[in-house]
């Protein structure tokens, strides 16, 4: 493997993630298929496919970061440009996490338009402001563009009313995208301001984890200062994941700078075994659970993740099997565009009736979620060439 060459495994193993994402956000539109693939209740001791699939994309975010940093420090970036990057990044999943999540308890009838139609115009709203445009453009028309968007999302935002009560714009949750912003907030912060050092990033990702366990034993109890602070972080619990990915990072990063190709592999399957076996061994105490965050289910998905990324560093990589992904390739480079993509979909398909439709079920039904995922990442590719990429 040629030291200076592109590591393809983390794009991979993010577009790998996305696709599952698609896929399990999709098997609410299915009846009859394996309980397996579907989320455990809250009250559940255990995890389906879809609950491993959030956790492997937050540690994802956690291996990127050493490698963005990296690349705008070699552009010229200080540490004050490093903060105010992450902290735009952070402030732009936010906004999004919060106009999704407003759709789902919108009150159509006091709102005056459907869900449907509320999340095309805040998903086109989204393009417009984080859109990266070609150079060749103006600054005017891309300021311009940029402004009509933001004006449009805060006429949005007042004249939003959801919930039971007809309330006004609100924080219901954070939703999928702002439970990323806060987690990759809080990681990279420590990153930028630990210089990268991997003591730094280990004690944050003990610290985390430490919280999310002390919460889960009760010495954090619910409703004090610290624990409404670090709510938002599920309590340590999601920047926990995203740490790991950072930590595995730096541990793999070392070894691809010393040349050691071959060798990282079977350091990382211990480190996945020794996440694997913690996890099991206290699932008597956490138990498993997603929807509770348990520490054992941080764990086990921190560990099914690194799995993974080996499984996709060995093919990808060192047996130079990247082309075998390339139909999924831009969901590992256009992320972001490709999660916006079904809500697109969907509203357009509820346009025309074809949810009224009987539900699949099944092996058919669930071969349906699968193709619409891969065809949701297509449409993300051909939007890209087209000149639409979002990058935070």
């Amino acid at each position: 493997m040629n030291p200076t060459q592109r590591i393809a495994s983390i794009d991979i193993t993010r577009a790998l993630t996305m696709l599952l994402m698609i896929f399990v956000n999709d098997l609410w539109s299915l009846q009859n298929i394996p309980a397996w693939l579907e989320h455990t209740a809250a009250e559940e001791d255990g995890m389906g496919l879809a609950d491993a699939v959030f956790p492997a994309f937050l540690f994802i975010v956690g291996m990127s970061i050493p490698y963005a940093v990296s690349n705008r420090i070699k552009k010229g970036d200080n540490t004050l440009q490093l903060l105010r990057h992450v902290t735009e990044r952070s402030i732009a999943l936010l906004v999004m996490g919060l106009f999704l999540v407003n759709g789902e308890y919108l009150d159509q009838a006091a709102t005056g338009m459907t869900r449907g139609v509320w999340n095309i115009i805040c998903c086109t709203c989204f393009i417009f402001i984080w859109n990266q445009y070609p150079g060749k453009w103006p600054k005017s028309a891309q300021y311009i563009i940029k402004g009509v968007g933001i004006a449009v999302l805060l006429l949005m935002a007042w004249i939003c009313r959801g919930g039971d009560d007809a309330q006004r714009f609100s924080t219901y949750w954070w939703g999928i995208l702002g439970l990323i912003g806060w987690a990759y907030f809080a990681s990279a912060l420590i990153y930028v301001l630990g210089k990268g050092k991997f003591s730094a990033v280990f004690i944050g990702w003990i610290v985390f984890s430490g919280l999310s366990m002390a919460t889960h034993a009760q010495l954090l109890p619910r409703g004090t200062f610290l624990s409404t602070l670090l709510g938002p972080l599920d309590n340590g619990a999601m920047p926990s994941l995203v740490m790991g990915g950072t930590l595995v990072s730096l541990i793999f990063r070392s070894y691809m700078a010393a040349g050691k190709w071959t060798s990282v592999i079977p350091l990382l399957l211990g480190i996945a075994v020794v996440l694997a076996t913690a996890g099991l061994l206290t699932r008597p105490i956490w138990e498993i659970s997603k929807i509770r965050a348990t520490p054992s289910w941080v764990l086990i998905c921190s560990a099914l993740t690194i799995g993974l990324f080996v499984i996709t560093y060995w093919l990808g990589d060192l047996q130079q099997k990247a082309h075998w992904f390339k139909i999924i390739k831009p969901a590992g480079t256009d992320t972001l565009l490709c999660y916006l993509i079904p809500y697109f979909a969907y509203a357009i398909l509820t346009m025309t009736g074809v949810f009224a439709m009987e539900a699949l079920s099944g092996w058919v039904g669930i071969l349906k979620s699968l193709l619409f995922a891969i065809l949701m990442i297509q449409v993300a590719g051909l939007l890209n060439k087209a000149g639409i990429r979002l990058k935070l």
